[in-house]
């Protein structure tokens, strides 16, 4: 009798974590309703919440209010911005929030999130290892500095400023927190890196040409293996390659004629209609590519890139542009003008894409 009191505690324990937290290893997902993609945030809380609300995905408390929404997140919430944390704070809680109402939020790895699990915190502001900062920030410091240099070098004050200056205080709490087993290291881990939803591909970077023959879960499954090693084993490989997806640009950047092809084969190949990427910003507006084959949804939210305010929205497959807080048809076409004209109208002055719109006017002599 006992023992059967175990099991039926142990299932509704099972079933209780079921409900509240997201399977992480689900990389496709088929019969959703409504999705909305949003690009890069680089530690700018503000413009995260902002867009949420546009969305009426948050509410005021920014709690979650999107019902079976799914929320993609494609990445780089991280650097240069000083409210990352609280960032990954309100993500995770709306991930465990949204599962439970029914819909999902689906953060995934940027160029950044990988940098910063493998050490690169070249992006990291000085506010941000302010926010890390315990009461024992001297201490941990001392620490470190004790065991990480030689007596010679400790007995130099100008080797101990230089490597405090590398080493602020808050540094070693962040160290701890991105650690393979740290709240946010363990949580950025589990991450994928490209997920299928309806017919709609989202990523990063993009699917480059040298690893177009790779399947999703081939692509997820390679990332998180080589973010277990540790970065001197890992100086090439996917996470690092230029042409992998966290990295790869040539779907924003390069002439479409030139990838027309490649983006077919890709479509076909991850049996979707759409590639949702972030990565490359663009003048603060989505941004159809290859007749809306590609979508950019980088905007620069973050006031380091110019505080755009626009995110992707699918709702009964049809693409649209919530673009400061109005909804946009995007076109499925090469013809931008009528767009770009709505978006611009919604702008405030000297905005980044009135900016954009007065050069190319200049450009075209219109």
């Amino acid at each position: 009798m006992k023992t059967d009191r175990i099991a039926r505690a142990a299932f509704l324990l099972l079933a209780l974590l079921v409900v509240c937290f997201p399977v992480f290893g689900q990389d496709t997902f088929d019969g959703v309703e409504r999705i909305v993609a949003v690009g890069d945030l680089h530690g700018d809380f503000d413009a995260c919440t902002g867009i949420l609300r546009s969305a009426n995905l948050i509410d005021k408390n920014n709690a979650w209010i999107g019902g079976k929404t799914h929320l993609v997140q494609t990445g780089d919430i991280l650097d240069r911005g000083v409210e990352t944390r609280k960032l990954i704070d309100l993500l995770m809680r709306l991930e465990v929030q949204a599962n439970k109402a029914g819909g999902r939020v689906h953060v995934l790895l940027g160029n950044h999130e990988v940098m910063n699990i493998r050490g690169d915190l070249r992006y990291v502001s000085a506010g941000e290892y302010d926010s890390y900062k315990s009461p024992d920030a001297e201490a941990l410091q001392h620490r470190l500095f004790e065991s990480d240099t030689t007596a010679e070098q400790r007995k130099d004050g100008d080797y101990r400023r230089t490597w405090e200056k590398q080493h602020p205080l808050g540094w070693v709490e962040r160290w701890i927190a991105f650690s393979e087993a740290g709240v946010y290291g363990k949580w950025l881990r589990r991450r994928n890196t490209v997920i299928r939803i309806n017919g709609v591909l989202f990523l990063h970077g993009g699917i480059s040409p040298k690893y177009a023959s790779l399947d999703i879960r081939d692509i997820n499954e390679r990332v998180r293996a080589e973010l277990l090693k540790p970065p001197a084993e890992a100086r090439i490989g996917i996470v690092v390659d230029p042409e992998g997806p966290l990295w790869y640009r040539g779907l924003a950047q390069s002439p479409e004629p030139d990838l027309a092809g490649h983006v077919d084969d890709v479509l076909a190949a991850f049996r979707v209609q759409h590639l949702v990427i972030a990565h490359t910003p663009t003048p603060g507006i989505v941004m159809p590519r290859f007749g809306g084959k590609v979508i950019m949804i980088d905007v620069g939210l973050s006031e380091a890139f110019g505080a755009g305010q626009a995110c992707l929205e699918f709702e009964g497959g049809k693409p649209s542009a919530i673009h400061r807080g109005k909804a946009l048809e995007l076109p499925m076409d090469a013809d931008l003008a009528a767009y770009l004209k709505a978006a611009e109208d919604l702008e405030p002055p000297n905005s980044l894409l009135r900016r954009y719109m007065d050069r190319l006017t200049k450009s075209t002599g219109q």
